[in-house]
């Protein structure tokens, strides 16, 4: 039963992230709700990603780190820390964004208050100041889908036993897996708010959806189009 000092387990997947990682891990140790668990896995990266880790790890008993042995991506990362997950609610964050300081207590709020499967909220974009999502966040998201992921993944916050339940992230989708997750949520019926207000900033600089964005497109139409990648 979630209530209001549920245990938070925050799942993070980093590669090749020393530049960011930091400001991402000192967002999350920021955060005005304490109750959480911080677990982050290093897809095998080639720099000193894995360095950083360690050092935050010996610094506070919060955080757990992994390291993959091979670059495996981050659908399958997210489900190996899926499964080393204590903490009743599982929340994302992306190891190149911010989370704002009142992110969790807010998002746990809106998740008691309304008896919800999940929720999300709106973020800030880090190089424009801009908000996202913009005009679409006030139309029906089941519309938004047929077009574009209206989800802004870092903010996903979720009881663990409905991620269990929808049989976690697919792993036919190496990328796109959360606008895949997104979308059988919504269309299977779980009970979710999407937060007007802002609880992240989003960096959009050289990430996964920028670097691989031929990659992103065609998984993002295999979601849209209900078939499986081939890829």
């Amino acid at each position: 039963m979630i209530n209001s000092t549920s245990l938070i387990s925050v799942l993070m997947s980093t590669y090749n992230s020393e530049k960011y990682v930091y400001r991402s891990i000192e967002s999350i140790l920021n955060q005005s709700y304490e109750n959480f668990e911080f677990l982050i896995v290093d897809d095998c990266s080639t720099d000193n990603t894995f360095d950083v880790l360690k050092r935050y790890a010996l610094k506070n008993k919060k955080i757990k780190i992994f390291k993959n042995n091979s670059n495996i991506g981050l659908t399958k990362s997210l489900n190996f820390l899926i499964t080393k997950a204590k903490g009743e609610i599982i929340a994302r964050q992306d190891d190149d964004d911010i989370s704002k300081p009142e992110r969790f207590e807010s998002q746990l709020k809106v998740l008691h208050k309304f008896d919800l499967d999940f929720c999300s909220s709106r973020a800030i974009i880090l190089e424009k100041n801009k908000k996202i999502p913009n005009i679409s966040y006030y139309l029906p998201k089941k519309i938004v889908m047929k077009f574009k992921n209206p989800f802004v993944h870092g903010t996903l916050f979720i009881k663990k036993s409905v991620l269990e339940e929808i049989g976690r992230y697919d792993t036919k989708f190496y990328y796109a897996q959360d606008f895949k997750l997104m979308k059988d949520l919504v269309t299977k019926g779980y009970k979710y708010k999407f937060i007007n207000q802002c609880l992240y900033y989003l960096n959009t600089k050289e990430n996964i959806s920028t670097n691989y964005k031929s990659q992103q497109k065609y998984f993002a139409d295999c979601v849209k189009k209900n078939i499986i990648p081939l890829l």
